[in-house]
Order: structure tokens, then sequence, then C-alpha cells
């Protein structure tokens, strides 16, 4: 069988409704003229950013793969565990599959991906969260090592940490440099520009805009290496968003609540010392976790007390049917403008106002949010250019991708490939 070759392109936060701006930049046109659409791709719940790549690249929700957040469950913690590590996703995902077929791999930062064995190149996304760490010993540890290094030893005067969008700028030279010298036959790039601006200044922020045009330049950079490389006509492109954002106006801190009913206990410095009821914030929805000592039926009337700030709140079991944790006892959805927070040391009525110090916008709020879509577009060999379909789910396309190189998963997913994309 003849290797076909595939190119994803995350890019973060890029809701269906950039899509009006993206066409009027020239290298989105440029794709999207030459490619299928699907208009709106409905998000996994809690919509976070861990937890959506490893639906994209299993066909599965998280309930399935393991990914049920972007952190560990871990509140004696200040700052937990990130689900960094590929050990860590209980599904094969399209890496595993395209490696066991033969095919070459590279990463950029696709979440969830450290210490892959499925993937020849990989850049991971990580940072250090121990004292005794720093930038380099973990990117060493989680990356392909020796790749990691060439990256950082010749465009490291990119890069300013891990601050955006110097951090993407240092990508896009790593993936360009990737074309003209690995030539890989999969690669996924996870670029988050847009998502940090979106945070720090708001959905429709002139910076939010900004970073869609670097976005854009990003893209003529990496089309051009490729058909430099004369690959271009013969790959599959496609460019996806995980999740959009909301913009937020206020934060809801149910562990200081708890701990005011003395369902947890803390040191003088806010440290959780035993719990048991705890909140686990998952930016727009809130996973709420009981010990065996605790009176669900009390929790679930306090959390009714709040209709103004909470839209939703579902059971441990509705929390599975919806794809989510389903170790959590309830799954809280906030209304929209407000999001959650796990800090506990204010006194809990004082957290409910609006402040400065908080993020612009965020998301892991419910799909089910109206103009909460992100969107997909795809094109090369085997695309039909002229498919437009309305809607489709982020897990179709962990099986439409690999559907586009030949190959499938080893077991049934819960996502379908979208099999009006192809001709």
């Amino acid at each position: 069988m003849t290797k076909r070759r595939l190119y994803i392109i995350s890019l973060d936060a890029f809701g269906a409704s950039d899509l009006e701006y993206a066409r009027t930049l020239p290298h989105f046109r440029y794709l999207l003229s030459r490619s299928a659409l699907v208009k709106e791709v409905e998000t996994v719940y809690p919509s976070l950013t861990y937890m959506c790549h490893t639906s994209i690249a299993t066909g599965m929700y998280p309930h399935r793969h393991g990914v049920v957040h972007n952190t560990k469950l871990q509140p004696d913690r200040s700052s937990p565990d990130w689900y960094w590590y590929a050990k860590d996703i209980k599904t094969p995902t399209f890496f595993d599959v395209a490696h066991k077929a033969g095919y070459k791999t590279a990463s950029f930062l696709w979440p969830v991906t450290g210490r892959s064995q499925s993937i020849d190149y990989n850049l991971t996304e990580i940072f250090p969260n121990r004292s005794w760490q720093n930038q380099v010993m973990v990117s060493l540890y989680s990356s392909t090592p020796s790749f990691a290094l060439h990256l950082d030893r010749k465009y490291r005067h990119l890069r300013k940490g891990i601050e955006q969008p110097q951090l993407d700028d240092f990508l896009t030279a790593g993936i360009v440099d990737t074309i003209r010298t690995k030539n890989p036959d999969l690669m996924a790039i996870h670029f988050v520009d847009l998502d940090a601006m979106r945070h720090k200044y708001g959905v429709q922020s002139l910076e939010a805009k900004r970073a869609i045009k670097r976005m854009d330049e990003r893209l003529g950079k990496i089309i051009r290496a490729m058909k430099e490389k004369d690959i271009f006509e013969e790959t599959v492109i496609a460019v996806l968003g995980d999740h959009y954002q909301i913009d937020t106006h206020t934060a809801i801190r149910f562990n200081a609540l708890f701990k005011e009913e003395g369902w947890l206990r803390t040191n003088t410095k806010g440290k959780i010392l035993s719990w048991d009821v705890l909140a686990k914030e998952a930016g727009g929805s809130c996973y709420i976790y009981t010990s065996d000592q605790a009176d669900k039926q009390a929790v679930l009337e306090l959390l009714r007390l709040y209709p103004d700030i909470i839209e939703a709140v579902y059971t441990g079991e509705q929390a599975d049917q919806l794809g989510a944790d389903t170790a959590c006892t309830f799954l809280v959805e906030a209304r929209r403008g407000f999001y959650f927070q796990d800090e506990n040391e204010e006194p809990f009525e004082e957290t409910v106002k609006p402040t400065n110090k908080l993020n612009k916008a965020t998301h892991g709020y419910s799909p089910l949010k109206d103009n909460y879509e992100t969107m997909l577009f795809i094109s090369g060999p085997g695309i039909n250019t002229e498919a437009r379909i309305p809607q489709a789910r982020l897990v179709d396309e962990g099986p439409t991708f690999l559907h586009a190189l030949g190959l499938a998963y080893p077991h049934e997913t819960e996502g379908r490939v979208l099999k009006e994309l192809f001709e």
C-alpha cells in the first residue's frame, strides 16, 4: 500500500464564528478554497484542551480514553500534575495506529504525548511544576531528546519561555525545519496563541484578532515549506479547532463554600489537608467529588441554592452519559459569564463578584452552549472540495483522519468516519 501523508493543525480556541474573519486572510482563504468544510463541530464536555485533543486522537469521549481533565485530582498539591504522558490514555491514538503501520510520525505540542513510543519526532507540551525541575529537564525527558535539542539550539532565540506568541513562532520554525529535513507521514500540530490571547483579553478582543492573523502567517510558512518540498498537492491537510471560548466576569469558588460547611479542611495557607466534598474547576464547568462519608443529598441541595450562577447540575451517571469523568458525584455547569476556580482562602460570598483579577474569557463549558461550536476544514488527495457538512463531533475527527491515511482504529470508536468529506 502506498503511504499517504497527513498534517493535522489544531488552532486552540478557534470557533466556528472565527471563519468569517479567517476568510479575509490570504492563507486561510487559499486553504478554504480547496477544502471540504464541517461548519460546526461539537466539542467534548468539559471542553478542556487535553480532553479535546485526546478525543480527537482516539475517536473516544473522555470517559473512555481516561483523560478527564487537563490536570489530575491532586488537591494536596498547589500545582497538580497535568495529563502530560501518553501512558495516561487508555485507548489507541492515531499516532499508535500510524506508527504500527510503518508511518513516520511527528508531534508539536500535541497534548498528552509525553514519552510516546509511537511518535518518532516529538516535542511535548509540558512545563516544570516542581521546585527542582526546569524547562529543559522536563522537555528532554518527555520529548524525543535529540529532536528537542536540535530545535532548541537552532531556534531558541525565537521563544520566551512558554509565553505567547513567541512559543508559536518557535514552533512554526521547528515545523518548517521538520518538513524540510524529516518529511514525516503524519504530523500533528497544536498552536496555542489564540487561546492565550482570549484568556487574557477576551473573545472578540483586538489581541485575539491579531492572533488569528498570526495564525494565517504561520499557515503560510507551512504551505511554502510543503511546496518547496514538493509535497503540498499530495498531502491531506486538516485544520481544526478544539473548543471555543466565552467572555467571563465572575469566578465561583465552591471549595470556599465547602470549607465553610466543614466539608473541607485546610491549613492556614489554604492547603487542603482532608475533604469530604471537593470541587475541581474545569473552567466553565466544575467536577464535584465526595467521600463515602459525605451526604450527597445535602451537597445537591446546597448547589441548588445558586440558580443565578449555575445553569445545570448533572449527577455522576449523567456525567458519564455526557462522556465526562465517571468518578465524579456531580458535574456543574456555570451560566454564561461565570466560571470556576479552586481557591478556598476567601469567604465564598466574597468570591462570587466581578473582579479585574480574572481571565477575560475561558472554556470548559458544555457543548450545548449557544455559539460555542468549533470547526474543521480538510483538503488534499481523496477529499471532495465541494463537501459542506453542517455538523459533526470532535470524536468523529480521529476516525476520519485515519481513513484519509487508509487506516482505521483496531476497535470500535464512539466517533465515526465522515465519509461525506471524501470523493
